[in-house]
């Protein structure tokens, strides 16, 4: 069994309840787009294609969807529209796997048996400092010995909002003065970890948009110090989005990207929005597999995303 636990009953549940208002949306707008039709034929597939559109799936992605699913149409000669929500989550789920050809690990091991860094960026306010606590709880519990690191400096509720994660996980937290050097604190982060065999370390880091240039030197001064800690170090930068957002997820996930090297994405705040489809566009358009989804408020509610189980509760 995975660090996280196994694909149990209670977290099929937690996702159920978590994704029902985009599955209810997504639910409507695929009814109403074959409305009164026996066979999938062109009108239903252009008004599949504006369900999709319209449940924050994204434009590219929902094209590809549909020129896969024409193509399955053109094969099979006669689609029935009973048929359709089973070949959407076949072309839904074969597209995911384009992205990470299997479901994700939750494998913290490095091959020198140092700690496993993870170096945390998204925007103030995507669930940032929240995913970080949910993981150190996570693996915590876990049996995993655990380090924090507040490199976010520039925001004092942030280091503030960190240490309250920090005593509810009851795992160590390394900081600095407000306005310190935020590569300072991930070296000392780092330090402390390796003297005290720490298994993971979490890095949180600023999410300032407003100027580029900044935030891309100050997220590569960060990894730069922290090799000289930990020669491969950071192992993932995980990149927290917020998902009821909608579009404006893609917006930062652009940003980002464009900002450091980002390995894995976690998509926050998805219970209580009916705009859940973004997992599928983001996935698709930044090539970069989705790692965690956060359905709900429990620290077990950050799960490891299931593409399979994620497309079934979707779709099911």
């Amino acid at each position: 069994m995975g660090l996280f636990g196994l694909f149990s009953k209670e977290k099929k549940e937690s996702l159920d309840t978590g994704l029902a208002k985009t599955k209810e949306s997504v639910f409507k707008k695929i009814q109403r787009a074959i409305v009164g039709k026996s066979k999938v034929d062109d009108e239903v597939l252009d008004n599949l294609e504006d369900a999709l559109i319209t449940s924050d799936v994204g434009v590219d992605t929902t094209l590809k969807i549909i020129k896969r699913l024409e193509e399955r149409v053109a094969k099979d000669k006669y689609v029935g529209t009973s048929e359709l929500n089973k070949i959407l989550k076949e072309v839904i789920i074969s597209l995911l796997n384009e992205n990470t050809a299997n479901n994700f690990s939750d494998s913290i091991t490095t091959k020198d048996g140092l700690p496993y860094v993870i170096m945390v960026v998204g925007v103030n306010g995507a669930g940032k400092t929240t995913t970080i606590g949910k993981l150190a709880n996570q693996f915590k519990n876990a049996g995993k010995k655990v380090y924090l690191g507040a490199a976010d400096t520039f925001r004092a509720a942030a280091v503030e909002q960190l240490e309250v994660w920090a005593q509810r996980a009851d795992v160590p937290i390394i900081k600095q003065n407000m306005g310190a050097d935020p590569a300072s604190v991930a070296f000392d982060t780092l330090n402390s970890a390796v003297a005290n065999k720490a298994d993971v370390v979490l890095i949180d880091t600023a999410g300032r948009l407003h100027n580029k240039v900044n935030l891309m030197n100050e997220l590569s001064k960060i990894k730069r110090v922290m090799t000289k800690v930990i020669p491969d170090a950071p192992h993932e930068v995980l990149l927290v989005l917020d998902g009821s957002t909608g579009q404006n997820a893609f917006e930062q996930a652009k940003q980002f990207t464009l900002a450091t090297e980002v390995s894995a994405i976690a998509l926050t705040k998805l219970d209580g929005t009916a705009k859940g489809g973004v997992v599928l566009g983001i996935s698709d358009q930044f090539k970069i597999p989705v790692k965690y989804i956060g359905v709900g408020e429990k620290v077990t509610d950050l799960q490891l995303f299931d593409k399979e189980q994620f497309v079934d509760s979707l779709f099911n």
